[in-house]
Order: structure tokens, then C-alpha cells, then sequence
């Protein structure tokens, strides 16, 4: 994902300084994480935890958190004992965390934690980006198995032009290339000049659209003009609760010009036993986006607690 304005990804796509800023507040928002138990008063607090047990973190938007609750009680079904600090705020802060032993496991996205460990680099596929990110982790610290699951710019039609074009999910970025020329694309301003935005659109798919309207990153403008058909097609994140409710159509993109944002988790090596390891991992191979979009909307828009819906899709695939 290359935008912060959506909500529920934004912590996890501010490398740069201006995430510090989200670490000032972070203490207050703790109060606004799920009823998860064992949650910490104090996220930031530093303190390590004894007597076996893993401390999962979250980042202070609501996937985050929802990951956290299934990580967390997937571990406690294996019988690990399991405490929880949410809402933390910015991988500035996180990552030292998790370097100190203050936190054992947290949810990440490798694409984003590789751009923040290494601006430049550019992998091909999930298994280098995953290589990548382990050349320039912290000693102390390593990843487990990523998940099909990922959370990422996508380039996503409304109801109305899929039907027209006869597109579901499973058609590609590639199958716009015959009716481009007759659809108005919307994003973000930096959308028309990135590579993954219309540049690597146009050089990857051979795609040019009618006209670009420039919107917000994924967020309320965007889902509007797509509702509205004022855009046919539009850079939404994969995991936009919006997608379900709208019925818009992702398309698929096999040439991978949005990258990697697998979710994958992010541990302090001594903290976690081999049967912890097996645990999570074992969840990252049941996730996959389609069940994580589903997850977020129960949350997000259906209000459920993150807790009680991490807890029914760990039963529902036989982690619970």
C-alpha cells in the first residue's frame, strides 16, 4: 500500500518520521482496543513479561488489533499463556519493543516493514521479500510463515462496470486493456505519477484510461465516486470493508505492480517456544485475504468485537 489515509492501514504505512507523532497518542488510544483479556493499561510501558509469557502487540489501527486477537488466541488454544499490549502506535515504536523483548509477536506486513527496514529494495516475489527483510532484521528477532492474506493498493472496478465487462474476481488487470479508453480511473494525486499507479499500469498492462480523477488514497472520496460511478475503476485497499458492501471487484495482478503486503509475523526469537511458532503458523496458513476482508467487515462495519470474531474464524478452521 502506498497511501496513509485510510484508517485502518495507516500506522503501518508511515516509515518515515511522521509516524513518530502516532507514538504521542498512543497510550490514549489505548483504551479504544478490543475486549481482548490480559490487555495491558499501558502499551508503551516497556515492561517485559515473565514466567513464559508472550506479550502479542498491535499498531493502533483496527486489522491490527483483529490480528493481534487471532494470534493471540490461537497461542492460548495451544495452551501458551498470552498477554496483550494494543494500540501501540508507529513501527518506530513497535520494532523497539519487540528488539528490548517488551513484545514477542506482532502483526506485520512484510512489503511495508521491508520498505522500512530498506527503502530500496525492490523484490520480485514474497518468499525474496521475506529473504530481504531477514538480511536486515535485528539479531534478535525473526519472521514466521507469511499468509496468503494481504492488504494492498488494487486497482478495483464498481458493480456497474464489472457487470458491463462481464469482470468478477477473478479477472485481471489485464482484462481492461480492450476498455480502458473508456473508463475514468480515480486515486490519489500521487497515483497518476507513481509506478504503482498509472506509469506501471501503462508499462506493465499496456493500459490508458479516458481520464484520471484525482481523490483521496483509498478512502471516503474515492469509495463515493466509485458508488457514483463518477470513477468506473479505482486504487482501493484490498481489504476496504467497502468492497464487500458495494460489491466492487478487485482484479487480480499477476505481474505483482502493487508488491508484497503479505501479513506475517514478527517475533522476539527467545520469547516464543517451538509450539508457539507451530501455532502461528498454522494460522497464517488458513488466512488468506478473502477470509480477512470478511473479518474486517464483521468488525468494522458490522461493529462486532475484534475478540469474539478472532475467536469464531480460529473454531471455524480448526485453530480454536
Amino acid at each position: 500500500m502506498t497511501s496513509t489515509a485510510n484508517t485502518s492501514t495507516s500506522s503501518r504505512r508511515l516509515p518515515g518520521a511522521a509516524a513518530v507523532a502516532l507514538a504521542a497518542t498512543a497510550a490514549l488510544l489505548a483504551g479504544c482496543s478490543s475486549s481482548s483479556d490480559s490487555k495491558s493499561d499501558n502499551p508503551l510501558s516497556g515492561d517485559k513479561a515473565g514466567n513464559g509469557t508472550v506479550v502479542v502487540g498491535s499498531n493502533n489501527f483496527a486489522e491490527s488489533i483483529l490480528i493481534a486477537d487471532i494470534y493471540g488466541e490461537a497461542l492460548k488454544a495451544k495452551g501458551v499463556k498470552v498477554t496483550y499490549k494494543p494500540n501501540i502506535g508507529s513501527r518506530e515504536t513497535t520494532y523497539g519493543l519487540l528488539k528490548n523483548g517488551s513484545i514477542t509477536v506482532l502483526p506485520e506486513y512484510n512489503g511495508a516493514l521491508l520498505a522500512y527496514l530498506d527503502k530500496d529494495a525492490a523484490p520480485k516475489t514474497a518468499a525474496a521479500t521475506t529473504a530481504a527483510i531477514e538480511a536486515e532484521l535485528d539479531a534478535k528477532l525473526t519472521l514466521l510463515d507469511p499468509a496468503p492474506a494481504q492488504d494492498k493498493d488494487s486497482v478495483t472496478v464498481n458493480a456497474a462496470t464489472a457487470k458491463k465487462y462481464n469482470l468478477t474476481e477473478k479477472s485481471t488487470i489485464a482484462d481492461l486493456k480492450p476498455v480502458a479508453k473508456d473508463l475514468v480511473i480515480g486515486g490519489s494525486p500521487e497515483f497518476q505519477t507513481r509506478q504503482q499507479g498509472l506509469e506501471g499500469l501503462e508499462k506493465v498492462y499496456g493500459l490508458q484510461f479516458k481520464s484520471f480523477k484525482a481523490l483521496d488514497a483509498g478512502g471516503p472520496l474515492t469509495q463515493a465516486a466509485l458508488k457514483k460511478n463518477t470513477v468506473q475503476a479505482a486504487d482501493v485497499f484490498t481489504t476496504d470493508p467497502t468492497i464487500s458492501k458495494e460489491k466492487f471487484v478487485v482484479l487480480q495482478d499477476p505481474e505483482n505492480l502493487f508488491g508484497f503486503e503479505n501479513v506475517q509475523p514478527l517475533v522476539y526469537k527467545s520469547g516464543l517456544s517451538q509450539k508457539g511458532v507451530d501455532a502461528l503458523n498454522a494460522v497464517s496458513a488458513k488466512l488468506d485475504t478473502a477470509a480477512l476482508l470478511d473479518l474486517d467487515t464483521q468488525v468494522q462495519l458490522e461493529n462486532k468485537d475484534p475478540l469474539d470474531v478472532a475467536k469464531a474464524w480460529l473454531t471455524s478452521v480448526g485453530l480454536g
